[in-house]
């Protein structure tokens, strides 16, 4: 997916770039699989803001995607090519021999009119093909990767992102991720073959405030802008640096590079290799 930039005709549209969604081959989703997208705005069952910059945008409509694969040995066929406003990478609707439909997520090279299948053992290592780990060879891109057997994919699910397997031993297979992070996980754990598809979303601009109000962000303010009272990063006349040791949160924890991962975590003992740290 290339993305497309326009001409600066008007200030809001200095610096914007959109998605070309020429790669799009419907604008209406399968009724079937589609529920209503409940707007939460960051606040939990009392009301209370949790999570910042949530609110407003654009009425959307969740897409029930199959993160399982559990429809095995049974031959499908990809319907459609389509957008999805609740994530990066485009979708797939696959219609499947019994009648059965499903949304998965679409890899880079998935076409209308191909055939993809899922099961528990060996099959043709092929885009949009999904099996265990343990049948993949070393190097081959994979993504949609489940952590526990059954549980349904958690790794590898964005825009461009591929997960490759190094090897398998024993119970486990060997995975490295996008992140740099190798770790461990059981070999039963399903995959999908190929690349999420639509890699050339990070190079999309928002450009403009309106445009993250309508995707539901609302705006940011920065701790040094703000009083003491609000922020430990506050007070001072003018343009005025941190002034402490190390840059804090609203609520006076270590940001920016702290490790949040709990020390006695079980399955700190499957990371082998940390991800690496953001620059």
């Amino acid at each position: 997916m290339p993305v497309r930039k326009v001409k600066p005709t008007t200030n809001g549209l200095r610096g914007v770039s959109y998605q070309d969604f020429s790669d799009i081959t419907t604008n209406t989703p399968e009724k079937s699989l589609v529920v209503i997208r409940k707007q939460h705005s960051g606040r939990n069952n009392r009301g209370v803001i949790t999570v910042r910059h949530k609110g407003g945008g654009a009425k959307r409509y969740l897409r029930v995607i199959d993160f399982k694969r559990n429809k095995f040995d049974v031959p499908g066929k990809v319907a459609t090519i389509e957008y999805d406003p609740n994530r990066g990478p485009r979708i797939a609707l696959i219609n499947y021999a019994d009648g059965e439909k499903c949304y998965i997520i679409a890899p880079v090279g998935l076409k209308v009119g191909d055939s993809v299948v899922s099961s528990n053992k060996l099959v043709e290592i092929k885009t949009g093909n999904a099996m265990p780990v343990e049948f993949i060879p070393a190097g081959v891109p994979v993504h949609c990767v489940e952590l526990d057997p059954g549980a349904g994919a958690k790794l590898g699910r964005g825009a461009g992102n591929s997960i490759h397997v190094m090897s398998v031993e024993k119970k486990h297979a060997q995975i490295k991720l996008p992140s740099g992070e190798i770790r461990l996980i059981k070999k039963e754990c399903m995959c999908t073959v190929g690349q999420v598809g639509n890699a050339d979303l990070r190079h999309m601009t928002i450009g403009k405030a309106g445009r993250s109000r309508h995707m539901g962000i609302r705006p940011t303010v920065r701790g040094t802008a703000m009083n003491p009272c609000d922020h430990p990063h506050g007070g001072g006349e003018g343009n005025q640096p941190i002034g402490l040791k190390h840059p804090k949160t609203k609520w006076g924890k270590n940001a920016y590079g702290v490790r949040t991962r709990r020390n006695k975590k079980s399955s700190s003992k499957l990371i082998m290799v940390r991800r690496k740290k953001n620059k």
